[in-house]
């Protein structure tokens, strides 16, 4: 079988960035007569209740499924293939149309009461009360900002702390255990590319050993159905605990033992609280709820800010992971790393562990 490499990525926002290395690899691609397959994550305007198409994935836990699909494709055989992502959000959607088409279980039901509906089942699963919850919350958001901070530190000479504040009317509750800044920011334009091969492609590429960045596991974890009658099964997270092991035993890595010793990045899907808690506590990155508050001062769970900051393109947030997982990988000295995603009202779950060739 087939080892698969990342061997480029690449984004815009708003119009920012640029796709060209992937294009020059493509046109190489192309030159050297070496087939390409693609898979697409969906937009917003699919049908969130369509049976997906091959070589489609929806969701927020899509990414990290088209990564197992190419993964397994080039295990098989496919010399390259690439996941694809576009969503313009911004610019693509009159405001009316967007807040409709993310309204998929029902006008009378929106996202934010179906996580809160997730919450409070957690919160009574682990024998905490709301305000512990909404404490851990702000310690989460409080990890992503200081993030968030590293990441335009690193883009700009002087960074204002206020670029990572939110206006005060984004701290506010929305739902009973939500503030704004808890959800995921998604009014963005985003199209992002990750392009995968085998060792004779990159080869064929002349990409230098350091640039190449092996998939080495990729565990999911899925429920038959999604949706409000789902939450308490949801809630339990054991399809999660599955998808973590998965990954890890599948990579021969003990993921969270490096990380707790500096070894390893992280991008944890942060949109609303309760999916990175039960994400610290599933993993066993600790061990008790009331472990998180601490655990989050010393150990940042995202590379770039998560959604909230960094904001969300609707299904792509783990596939901007994978790309910023994939320059930190290969612009930096750690060489290992894990990308979550998380899918509807949790019913999905992926992780994937990633490691840059030395040498």
């Amino acid at each position: 079988m087939s080892q698969a490499y990342l061997v480029a990525a690449a984004k815009t926002v708003d119009g920012q960035g640029s796709l060209d290395s992937i294009q020059r690899y493509e046109e190489q691609l192309a030159e050297l007569g070496i087939p390409l397959q693609e898979l697409f994550i969906e937009r917003l305007d699919s049908d969130w209740h369509a049976p997906e198409k091959p070589n489609h994935f929806r969701s927020g836990c899509g990414p990290i499924e088209a990564l197992n699909h190419a993964h397994q494709l080039i295990a098989d055989g496919a010399p390259a293939v690439a996941i694809r992502g576009e969503e313009l959000i911004k610019s693509g959607y009159p405001r009316d149309q967007r807040l409709q088409l993310m309204a998929v279980y029902g006008d009378d039901y929106p996202l934010t009461q179906g996580y809160d509906d997730v919450a409070q089942q957690f919160i009574q699963n682990q024998n905490i009360d709301a305000d512990q919850f909404r404490t851990i919350a702000a310690a989460l958001f409080e990890n992503y900002q200081r993030s968030y901070l590293s990441t335009l530190d690193a883009q700009n000479d002087v960074v204002d702390v206020s670029q990572a504040t939110p206006a005060a009317r984004w701290f506010e509750l929305i739902t009973p255990l939500f503030r704004g800044v808890d959800c995921a920011n998604p009014l963005i334009d985003f199209n992002g590319v990750i392009l995968l091969c085998n060792a004779d492609t990159a080869d064929a590429l002349n990409i230098a050993q350091p640039q190449r960045v092996a998939v080495r596991g990729v565990g999911l974890g899925r429920l038959p159905e999604d949706g409000p009658s789902e939450i308490e099964n949801i809630a339990h997270y054991t399809h999660m605990k599955l998808a973590y092991q998965r990954s890890c035993e599948q990579a021969q890595i003990d993921f969270s033992d490096r990380f707790m010793r500096g070894e390893a990045l992280l991008d944890t899907y942060t949109c609303y609280p309760v999916v990175p808690m039960a994400f610290l506590l599933n993993s066993g990155l600790v061990s008790s709820v009331d472990k998180i508050p601490d655990f989050l001062k010393e150990y940042p769970i995202t590379i770039t800010g998560g959604m909230n900051l960094a904001r969300a393109p609707w299904n792509n947030p783990a596939l901007n992971g994978l790309i910023c997982m994939y320059q930190q990988l290969t612009s930096g000295e750690i060489s290992l790393g894990a990308v979550h995603g998380n899918g509807g009202l949790g019913y999905r779950q992926g992780v994937a562990i990633l490691e840059r060739e030395v040498g």
